[in-house]
């Protein structure tokens, strides 16, 4: 942990130290809800929506197959 780190805990513990034990406890539910919330959204494959991920029954080389397959060119060579 970097020092700022280590500080800031320091500081929190000190304005707790003087709680009554179902204060600290109460807080001690809230955290740990919290790192569990933070754990599932970590889980969340959402993202992965944003990039367009395609999913496909063919194999690689068919749908290669299939893109090669439907090219066609109409390509012209104009005379100077």
């Amino acid at each position: 942990m970097g020092t700022n780190k280590i500080d800031m805990a320091d500081n929190f513990f000190d304005m707790i130290k003087n709680l009554s034990a179902d204060v600290k406890l109460e807080l001690i539910s809230k955290i740990t809800d919290s790192l569990k919330a933070s754990k599932q959204k970590a889980k969340d494959d959402s993202w992965k929506k944003l990039f367009g991920a395609w999913q496909s029954d063919q194999s690689a080389e068919d749908i290669i197959e299939e893109i090669r397959g439907s090219r066609h060119t109409n390509r012209q060579i104009e005379d100077l």
